[in-house]
């Protein structure tokens, strides 16, 4: 269990530089997502959006050359509801070295009904956790290849009150869309930890951080126009909210912590520090069924069955 005693101050505002490092991220075509990429950007390292819609993705990359000077920024289409297309996303990075993925993109349905992905899979279980599942499994070889090189899980913070129903993964029988949104993001998020339990075990120098951000909301987030717009009347009513959750920009802070910071550790959980909504990164403990290792395993069995493909069969 990694110990909860703070690691060295940590300025958001000013992060270490990373000049010859590669980044991938995953939705970093708008919300978090995006602001993990324009912060990672601005430590001078090459960042690569992936993301379904190529014309999001251009939009986003000239937002943030414009907004960081000298940015490397470019991006590759990612569509993680389609496993068959993964290994040309993959391919179509073109790198020697990748210093980590950060795993962000998700879906979120708030009503019925049950909508499955192409490949026959609900589909917010699809994206957000056999999508990145299938991923990693094709990037493990350039992770594993790169020294010291991180994969970072964005979870959520609604997974820790969820329980995972292993005969029902698909929410066949139980589908309300808000609580399988949260046991898809459990299920990735026991991925991660898993993860970094099996690349201890191979011996490998990369690691595997899982965070999550609070509680983010449009009306808090900075205006990054075409990619976001917030009007000054959106600005002065979510002042209240202001009190007890946060914008985008900062919900990103943890995972960029996750992938810079050179103390934190494989199997790590980081958050905001006030409660677990909004505020500076921090470390959580790692309880309930996000410490299940049994649970997390019997998982890892079920999902390499769904995807055909097994990320801990290439970490050495």
């Amino acid at each position: 269990m990694s110990s909860l005693r703070s690691p060295a101050p940590w300025n958001v505002r000013r992060l270490p530089r990373a000049e010859g490092k590669n980044f991938l991220v995953t939705g970093g075509n708008a919300g978090i997502g995006y602001f993990v990429a324009e912060q990672l950007a601005a430590t001078g390292a090459t960042v690569i959006l992936a993301s379904r819609d190529p014309a999001k993705a251009e939009a986003a990359q000239v937002s943030i050359q414009a907004r960081v000077v000298g940015a490397h920024v470019r991006h590759v289409r990612l569509d993680l509801a389609d496993l068959s297309s993964l290994k040309a996303s993959a391919d179509a990075l073109r790198l020697e070295r990748l210093d980590a993925v950060v795993c962000n993109a998700g879906v979120l349905l708030d009503q019925p009904p049950r909508r499955e992905s192409r490949d026959g899979n609900e589909l917010m279980f699809a994206t957000n956790h056999l999508g990145h599942f299938a991923l990693i499994a094709r990037l493990a070889p350039l992770l594993t290849a790169t020294p010291a090189s991180r994969i970072v899980t964005t979870g959520s913070f609604t997974a820790k009150s969820e329980s995972l129903d292993l005969d029902d993964l698909q929410s066949t029988h139980d589908y309300r869309p808000k609580r399988t949104y949260a046991r898809s993001k459990l299920a990735q998020m026991l991925f991660g930890f898993e993860l970094d339990r099996r690349l201890r075990a191979a011996g490998s120098t990369t690691l595997s951080v899982v965070t999550h951000p609070g509680g983010a909301l449009d009306s808090l987030t900075p205006s990054r126009p075409p990619v976001h717009v917030r009007t000054t009347g959106e600005r002065l009513r979510a002042l209240p909210a202001g009190l007890l959750l946060q914008g985008k920009e900062a919900a990103a802070w943890p995972a960029v912590r996750a992938a810079l910071d050179p103390s934190v550790r494989g199997g790590q959980l980081w958050g905001p520090r006030m409660f677990g909504i909004r505020g500076l990164p921090v470390l959580e403990p790692v309880q309930g069924h996000l410490a299940d290792a049994a649970l997390a395993a019997r998982l890892w069995t079920a999902t390499v069955d769904l995807t055909g493909l097994d990320p801990s069969a290439n970490l050495t």
